[in-house]
């Protein structure tokens, strides 16, 4: 791991660490840098600002690309559903204390909650937009696109809060209700 990458995981174990401690608007960006032996610059040329510690997801262009890679002749919720199956099963399952963290932090906080359906919209925009380039009409499209999205973000913010599940089990869980399946 290079020295931009520890840095960043420095950053972020930081932040996590006050924003547990004394909440995240408490927390400030300078408090972060300080605790991570940095300046607030170096903090912003890794984090454009406070909340994308726990918000950055680098995973909707690798959704986005799965659903439309489903067969066409799928109902659209289906493509959704098997497009996020198809994008879970190529990224390992995120290291489940700071991944938890995170969404834990983010699930306890109105505001951060409101970034997270903003990040969310963005996400049903790209698969969205993913099924209308395949011939899926705009309402059904968006309509699967922001069923598959409430589903996913009930399963992170279930796992985050504790229930004793992997996230991979609450991913296939949720993924399943929307197809309903009982298996």
């Amino acid at each position: 791991m290079g020295k931009r990458e520890q840095t960043r995981m420095r950053l972020q174990d930081c932040a996590l660490e006050l924003f547990e401690r004394q909440g995240f608007e408490a927390t400030t960006v300078a408090q972060i840098a300080a605790a991570a032996r940095v300046t607030p610059m170096t903090f912003f040329r890794h984090f454009p600002a406070k909340e994308s510690v726990l918000l950055d997801d680098p995973y909707d262009p690798l959704i986005a690309a799965a659903v439309a890679a489903q067969p066409h002749t799928l109902a659209p919720l289906i493509r959704v559903t098997e497009g996020f199956r198809q994008a879970w099963a190529q990224v390992p399952e995120p290291d489940g204390d700071v991944v938890r963290r995170r969404v834990r932090i983010a699930a306890q906080h109105p505001g951060l909650r409101a970034a997270v359906a903003a990040n969310s919209a963005r996400t049903e925009t790209l698969i969205a937009d993913a099924l209308a380039r395949t011939g899926v009409d705009a309402l059904p499209a968006r309509a699967a696109a922001a069923a598959a999205m409430a589903a996913m973000t009930t399963a992170m913010f279930e796992w985050a809060t504790g229930t004793g599940l992997t996230l991979g089990t609450a991913v296939r869980t949720v993924l399943d209700t929307l197809e309903a399946r009982d298996d």
